[in-house]
């Protein structure tokens, strides 16, 4: 038996762009629709949002009935933090503010199996479908068919942002605009050229050393970021969607 292979780096691998849903709403029917819409991947968070281990797993199970791909955004804690996503068969996983060279190498050591790094061995979950998955073939097949998404989101890891890209194990080095705005003090200012710079830098850096660019956009700005070399896209997220469909419906009638 193998395991699920990845909808997001299947796309990726052929040169396509892969893109993406962010959900905050905690219910694997809203989960559902996503995939049921036709997104590649569905991003979960646990770093802003109080989603449960039993809601990840849910919505993993409701993603996949469509051969949708979930990536859980970790909360910054123990390694437990970050491989329990994917043992609930996430197909990845994003760290949130990598601010060091170093911090990007004790990543990967505790994400990746050998030969990469040194990520537990477990096998008894949904990633290896309960220990039906041969442990040899888990370990290899993990390394190749699951992804790890570091987002670049603060000015300090810059001086060593091209050191980080050639990192073995990493997939995708993610542009977080709202809190680099914040990190350079120009809070949401989105013309300011520091950050008109990193957003161009990183995937010209990606480019360099085979790595994916990924950042946020939406159907405005879609064909733009593709230009500048972005591969995964973030579309937008749930909870907007929702918002604006209730203040449609209000406005709608006055």
């Amino acid at each position: 038996m193998d395991m699920r292979k990845s909808r997001v780096l299947n796309r990726l691998r052929r040169g396509e762009t892969a893109n993406c849903m962010k959900l905050n709403l905690a219910d694997p029917r809203v989960a559902e629709m996503a995939a049921q819409a036709g997104f590649d991947c569905i991003w979960l968070c646990q770093e802003h949002v109080p989603t449960d281990w039993a809601t990840i797993e849910n919505c993993v199970r409701a993603a996949k009935i469509y051969d949708v791909d979930v990536m859980v955004r970790v909360g910054k804690g123990s390694y437990s933090d970050y491989i329990r996503p994917l043992e609930a068969d996430a197909s990845g996983i994003m760290v949130p503010h990598i601010m060091s060279l170093e911090e990007a190498r004790k990543t990967v050591w505790t994400t990746r199996f050998h030969p990469i790094g040194r990520r537990p061995i477990d096998g008894g979950n949904q990633d290896g479908a309960y220990c039906a998955v041969d442990t040899k073939d888990y370990v290899k097949q993990a390394n190749e068919n699951r992804f790890l998404c570091v987002q670049i989101e603060d000015p300090e890891p810059l001086p060593e942002l091209e050191q980080i890209a050639q990192l073995p194990g990493i997939d995708i080095i993610f542009f977080g605009p709202a809190d680099f705005s914040q990190g350079i003090g120009a809070t949401a200012d989105w013309n300011h050229p520091k950050l008109i710079e990193t957003r161009r830098r990183i995937p010209e850096v990606c480019k360099k050393y085979g790595k994916i660019a990924g950042t946020v956009g939406g159907p405005g700005n879609y064909k733009e970021l593709q230009a500048m070399g972005y591969r995964f896209i973030n579309l937008g997220a749930d909870v907007v969607g929702l918002s604006s469909y209730y203040k449609g419906v209000l406005e709608g009638i006055r």
